[in-house]
C-alpha cells in the first residue's frame, strides 16, 4: 500500500476498526483451514464445508457473494465458534554440524494454544424492494503457532501468532426478480508477532526487526464484486472475485518478511452452482482458487531466495505457499417447517511443497479436507439457532532440511483439526 493512500485512509480505518478489534480481539485467534483462509465464515455456511456462493443464507453472505444480501431480508446474525487445531512437528536424523549448515535437534514437538475462540456478526436492511446495505464482521489468521521450545537455536520458545480482522459494508441489487449483482468494501486489520527466530539474524536485512518485538498492527483495505442468478429453472450461478487487499506494513518486522515487513492479503475468487432438486433439498458444488503466490512474503520460496537474497528483501525468503484451488460440496435438506439440516465436505491442492518444510514449521497449513454438518431450528417468533461441527482430517507434509547436508535430516509437518460453532438471528 503506498504511505499517502494509507495516511489518507488511517484515521477513518482506524475508528472502525478499532471498535471491532477492541470486541473480537481478545477472543479471536489462529483459523488456519484452506491455507489460513477459513473453510466458510458463516455458521450456516461452515455446516456446507463452505459452499453456497449461489445460495445466500444469512446477512455474512458477503463474505461469499455479495450479491446474495438483498435475497435475505432484514435480519441480524450472530455467531461463536471453538477452533480446536493440533500442530506438529517432527525432525528426523541428527544435525551434521559441518560448517554452514543448519541442523534441528531430532524429535517430535507439538504446539500449545489449541483453542481459539472466533466471533462473527452481521446485519442487512432493504434499501427497497430491489437493493439492500449489510455490514458483515469476521476474522481469519491460520499462521498460529506456539512451540514451548527453541526450535530454530533461538533463546526463547518459538512460534508466530497472525490475527485478521475485517469488516465488509455491502451493497447489493437486483438487475431483474431472479439476478442480483453486489459489491463489498473491505475493510482490515492484522496483528502479527514472532518468537525464537534469533537463528536467522544473519540472513536478515535488518536483525533488529526480525523477532521478539512484541504484536504489530497492520490495517488495509479491498474489495469483493459477485453475481447470483437462476440460469435455468432451479439451477442457481454464483460468483464472485475479492480483489488483494492492501495493508500497511509491519514494521516491526521488517527484517523478516519480504518487502520490508509487506503482508497484503491475497486475491481469491469463487464460482459455484445450486440446484434445487425440490423445494425441500438443495445440492451445492463450489470452486475457489486462493492466489497466495503474488504475495512476496508468502509466495516467496524459501531456496534459494535464503541463499541469494536477505529477509526483508523484495525476494527475500518466504514460506513457499502456491496457489490453492478448494472443490466444496454440500447439501441442505429442509426436513421440516422448522428444522433444516446440512452436510458438506471439501478438499483442496497442498499449499506448502516438501521444499518448503523448514520454514513453514511456523505456519503448518497442511490441511486438504473438511466434512462437515449441522442444523438451524426456526422458533415462531423468526429467530434461528444454528450449529456446525467441522473435522479437518489429519494430513502431513514431508521434506528435507534445505539447510543440511542432502540426506543428513527430514521434516514432517502434521496437523488435524476440530470446530464447534453455535449462532442465532433475528428475522424482522
Amino acid at each position: 500500500m503506498s504511505q499517502k493512500v494509507f495516511e489518507t485512509l488511517k484515521r477513518p480505518l482506524l475508528c472502525l476498526l478499532v471498535v471491532m478489534a477492541a470486541v473480537f480481539g481478545p477472543v479471536a485467534g489462529a483459523h488456519a483451514t484452506n491455507g489460513y483462509f477459513a473453510h466458510g465464515y458463516s455458521i450456516k455456511n461452515k455446516a456446507l464445508a463452505g459452499a453456497g456462493v449461489a445460495l445466500p443464507l444469512d446477512s455474512l453472505t458477503a463474505t461469499t457473494n455479495p450479491a446474495g444480501m438483498v435475497f435475505l431480508g432484514k435480519r441480524v446474525d450472530a455467531g461463536l465458534t471453538l477452533f480446536m487445531p493440533s500442530r506438529k512437528y517432527t525432525v528426523t536424523g541428527s544435525p551434521s554440524g559441518l560448517p554452514g549448515t543448519f541442523g534441528l535437534t531430532p524429535g517430535t514437538v507439538e504446539s500449545g494454544s489449541e483453542l481459539f475462540v472466533i466471533p462473527s456478526a452481521g446485519l442487512n436492511w432493504m434499501l427497497n424492494e430491489k437493493s439492500s446495505f449489510g455490514v458483515s464482521m469476521y476474522g481469519n489468521g491460520g499462521m498460529n503457532t506456539d512451540y514451548d521450545t527453541a526450535t530454530f537455536y533461538g533463546t526463547t520458545p518459538t512460534g508466530i501468532d497472525l490475527m485478521q480482522l475485517f469488516i465488509n459494508p455491502t451493497y447489493s441489487v437486483k438487475l431483474s426478480p431472479k439476478h442480483a449483482v453486489g459489491i463489498s468494501a473491505i475493510l482490515a486489520y492484522q496483528s502479527f508477532e514472532a518468537q525464537g527466530l534469533q537463528a536467522f539474524s544473519g540472513f536478515s536485512a535488518d536483525p533488529a526487526k526480525l523477532t521478539n518485538n512484541g504484536h504489530d498492527d497492520s490495517y488495509g483495505y479491498g474489495a469483493r464484486i459477485g453475481y447470483l442468478g437462476e440460469i435455468l429453472p432451479d439451477l442457481y450461478l454464483g460468483a464472485s472475485y475479492q480483489t488483494k487487499i492492501l495493508m500497511s506494513r509491519f514494521d516491526k518486522y521488517a527484517g523478516l518478511f519480504a518487502e520490508q515487513g509487506d503482508f497484503d492479503i491475497p486475491s481469491n475468487w469463487t464460482v459455484g452452482l445450486g440446484y434445487k432438486m425440490n423445494p425441500a433439498l438443495t445440492l451445492l458444488l463450489d470452486v475457489q482458487r486462493i492466489n497466495y503466490s503474488e504475495i512476496n512474503s508468502v509466495g516467496n520460496p524459501f531456496m534459494p531466495n535464503i541463499q541469494t537474497s536477505r529477509l526483508g528483501n523484495d525476494d527475500g525468503a518466504g514460506f513457499g505457499w502456491e496457489d490453492m484451488t478448494v472443490y466444496k460440496f454440500g447439501i441442505q435438506w429442509q426436513g421440516s417447517r422448522d428444522w433444516t439440516w446440512r452436510a458438506g465436505y471439501s478438499i483442496g491442492d497442498q499449499p506448502i511443497p516438501g521444499s518448503e518444510v523448514l520454514f513453514n514449521i511456523l505456519a503448518p497449513g497442511v490441511i486438504k479436507q473438511h466434512a462437515t454438518i449441522g442444523f438451524t431450528k426456526t422458533f415462531d417468533n423468526g429467530r434461528e439457532l444454528s450449529c456446525s461441527v467441522m473435522r479437518a482430517f489429519s494430513n502431513s507434509v514431508k521434506g528435507p532440511n534445505p539447510l543440511e547436508a542432502p540426506g543428513q535430516q527430514e521434516i514432517e509437518l502434521e496437523m488435524n483439526q476440530w470446530e464447534f460453532s453455535v449462532g442465532y438471528a433475528w428475522k424482522f
